[in-house]
């Protein structure tokens, strides 16, 4: 795996991964970006959500349950002085599809915070991490 991050101007970024895709970086103004894109902490934490996200459904459809849809919804904190590495992460995940088990989404969850999400795995062992999960049940 690999990815080259171009700096463009101020406080923006270009960054090209070795699958072909780009992303915007940017600072905030008072740090001399134009807020056209997320900050790099950002991306790690959403890079985190992506990881556990694509578990969790994987997990799901390959065990034959039945689902439609998922959201995970992160909420970090960090350290008040550099560096400002995150020092929790609460990760919520929504998960739907019509008569889905709890047993089955909890088993899901657990699986990637604990041995398939390699971005959760590498971050507890700096970084508090919890989560939980909640079903909506789309059957009509």
């Amino acid at each position: 795996m690999n990815s080259t991050i171009k700096w463009v101007d101020g406080a923006m970024f270009v960054g090209q991964t070795g699958s072909g895709h780009a992303v915007v970086m940017d600072g905030p103004p008072e740090a001399g970006g134009r807020n056209l894109g997320p900050r790099p902490m950002e991306m790690v934490l959403t890079g985190m959500g992506g990881c556990t996200a694509f578990d969790v459904v994987d997990i799901l459809k390959k065990g034959r349950h039945p689902v439609t849809g998922c959201t995970v919804e992160l909420a970090a904190e960090r350290a008040e002085e550099a560096p400002k590495v995150f020092t929790r992460i609460h990760i919520h995940f929504v998960v739907s599809g019509p008569g889905l088990k709890a047993a089955a989404v909890e088993r899901a969850v657990k699986l990637s915070a604990e041995k398939y999400c390699s971005a959760t795995i590498m971050l507890r062992q700096t970084v508090a991490i919890t989560h939980d999960f909640e079903i909506v049940d789309t059957a009509a």
